[in-house]
């Protein structure tokens, strides 16, 4: 698809915008071997060969934001020394290298964004921006009221107390008993190591959304891309243009 040569530029990461149109307007941009001095000419990054100073411009990689359901018995890495299955194994058919989005445990499962996108993967991950994540965790026994009542004021760990988290009990029998837990922050095993300091065992535990993005029907090992409004939801955007049209 055509797109306006100084935009072109700039996300391939060789100049500003305005540095574009500079090096446009001073003739030192090519299009298929003719240079172009005019402002709003076009050109299509798959098929033309565009070069700035008589350098070729690498066309800017296609954003991929994926959404994975990671089975336990994958590590959320993309090399593991000790050769167990990593999470990009399940990425069949796959022609762009991506990369998890913080990380599940190897026995956790569940919800799992991948990008080749740091800049937005650094904001999903910054403790700033506190996207929610819910888990669905089964632990052993019954639950008492003040064990959840903990969980939800916060509890101390090894690396400081955590935040206040939603937690409530989906089911419950003399065996097992399936919390909710959404938290937003993102320490390393946070919620096992939360169910550990008030004395639960836990069995098993799953991811099931992530900000604004749920699992929904995706069975284990099966990936789809986000849409567009998923994408834009889990930057933020919309809560930003939602503030704009109210004001």
């Amino acid at each position: 698809m055509e797109e306006r040569l100084q935009k072109l530029l700039s996300q391939a990461g060789v100049a500003s915008r305005r540095e574009a149109e500079r090096f446009i307007t001073e003739g030192r941009v090519a299009v298929n071997g003719t240079v172009v001095t005019e402002l709003g000419s076009k050109a299509d990054p798959e098929r033309d060969r565009i070069t700035v100073d008589g350098q070729p411009v690498r066309p800017a990689e296609k954003k991929v934001y994926l959404i994975l359901n990671k089975p336990v018995g994958y590590m959320t890495t993309l090399r593991d020394p000790e050769g167990r299955p990593i999470v990009t194994d399940l990425l069949k058919g796959l022609d762009v290298r991506v990369f998890p989005v913080g990380r599940l445990d190897y026995n956790t499962e569940g919800l799992l964004l991948l990008t080749n996108d740091g800049a937005w993967a650094n904001r999903l991950a910054h403790p700033r921006h506190e996207v929610d994540k819910e888990y669905l965790v089964r632990v052993r026994g019954s639950v008492a009221k003040e064990q959840v009542r903990r969980l939800a004021a916060g509890v101390e760990l090894d690396d400081g107390p955590t935040a206040p988290a939603k937690v409530e009990v989906s089911s419950q029998s003399d065996n097992n008993t399936w919390l909710s837990i959404v938290i937003h922050e993102g320490r390393y095993r946070q919620v096992r190591r939360m169910c550990e300091a008030v004395s639960l065992s836990v069995v098993r535990l799953r991811r099931v959304r992530y900000g604004a993005v749920s699992l929904g029907d995706l069975k284990p090992g099966e990936y789809r891309p986000l849409s567009p409004a998923e994408v834009a939801a889990l930057a933020g955007r919309e809560k930003r243009d939602q503030r704009r049209r109210k004001a």
